[in-house]
């Protein structure tokens, strides 16, 4: 297609997240079709301590899920995304780090579908299980800074003439506009519910009643003695992810919860100090004094009963609701147009090593779409 004004397809995205940034990033390199790309969003990079969206507090690394070893789909996103990652090393974007899982039975090595995704997979000699873990699986795996790499999409995204609008999107009907006659929309937006955000579970026209939230606190420091990526398969979630730094070196996140269904947002104070506890169990370097905390997180990964939802559906706008609560959108836009939703979204803990297969897939989807 040429890239001509007039042929240009406008293509409105929802979300400024992982997902949604991604997406946009593939669409506007895409050589065969000439996007007019617009995302709306109510946070976006820069906003990174708005608890409203969940990338700012993401691990950001590639970390073993059990979905991908029953879902072949979801298997092949995450291996584009690996390798895509670990490309974008050089960059100083990403790093690879040395890892590994540790367990306290043979369960961990019952879903090890990923051993060919990763780098240098190999198990663990007895001696080289710390206690009280009795198996244990090294590998290398990448890791994103959030606040570094969303800002390098965005970065791009606008040197490629991409517009960020900063908006509230309540109902389908409110994006009318930007998508015109002849556009296509894509949903990445996140959870929502409780929090005032443009989200799938309330989204009016979308209204997902399978989205949950999984709450997840952790604690940012700075520590010069982390090099390993670890994480540890037991009743408490504990994980430790050395972080890349063009900015701010020597930084690591330490995870230590995933609580299905709590949308609290608060901070725990207690589960902060249990986190750093057993972190510093697994890497003693964290008590010592040069160590700094930097920031305390709390986010709500937001995941949905069934797996992600990327598919492609057509609605009309405005919308027809036979409870006749559909909100008035004028008399302006009141005639009728069908138009294509791209859906991408509920990926849980997992948007970031999904995001480039989710990206690509999206893609496909929008062309056959057109």
């Amino acid at each position: 297609m040429s890239s001509d004004s007039n042929s240009r397809v406008p293509l409105v995205i929802l979300g400024a997240g992982v997902i949604g940034l991604t997406i946009a990033y593939i669409a506007a390199c895409d050589s065969d079709v000439a996007f007019d790309i617009t995302i709306l969003a109510r946070d976006m990079p820069g906003d990174w301590h708005s608890q409203a969206w969940a990338s700012p507090f993401a691990g950001a690394s590639w970390s073993p899920s059990p979905l991908g070893g029953t879902d072949e789909r979801v298997r092949r996103w995450e291996q584009i995304t690996f390798d895509k990652l670990w490309e974008m090393a050089p960059s100083g974007l990403v790093k690879r780090s040395p890892s590994k899982v540790l367990g306290e039975n043979d369960g961990v090595l019952s879903t090890i579908w990923w051993q060919d995704l990763v780098r240098d997979f190999s198990l663990l000699s007895e001696s080289e299980v710390p206690a009280p873990y009795k198996v244990g699986i090294s590998f290398n795996t990448v890791t994103a800074n959030p606040t570094e790499y969303l800002s390098w999409l965005r970065s791009e995204l606008e040197s490629r003439g991409v517009v960020f609008r900063r908006q509230y999107i309540r109902s389908l009907d409110e994006v009318k506009p930007f998508v015109g006659k002849t556009g296509l929309l894509v949903n990445a937006t996140s959870l929502g519910e409780h929090l005032a955000i443009t989200s799938s579970r309330s989204l009016i026209g979308v209204e997902d009643t399978a989205m949950y939230p999984i709450r997840g606190q952790s604690i940012v420091v700075e520590c010069t003695g982390l090099r390993e990526f670890v994480t540890v398969r037991a009743e408490q979630v504990t994980s430790i992810t050395p972080r890349p730094g063009l900015t701010q070196t020597n930084t690591a996140f330490l995870n230590g919860t995933y609580q299905v269904g709590n949308w609290d947002t608060s901070l725990d104070m207690s589960t902060a100090k249990g986190i750093f506890e057993r972190c510093s169990t697994l890497a003693p370097c964290l008590k010592d004094e040069g160590t700094k905390i930097l920031m305390h997180n709390v986010g709500l990964r937001p995941d949905r009963k069934g797996g992600p939802r990327v598919e492609a559906e057509r609605i009309s706008l405005p919308l027809v609701r036979s409870d006749g609560l559909a909100p008035n959108v004028g008399e302006d836009a009141e005639q009728q147009q069908n138009i294509t939703v791209i859906h991408a979204y509920g990926m849980g803990a997992a948007g970031y090593q999904r995001s480039w297969g989710v990206a690509l897939e999206v893609l496909s989807l929008l062309k056959e779409n057109m």
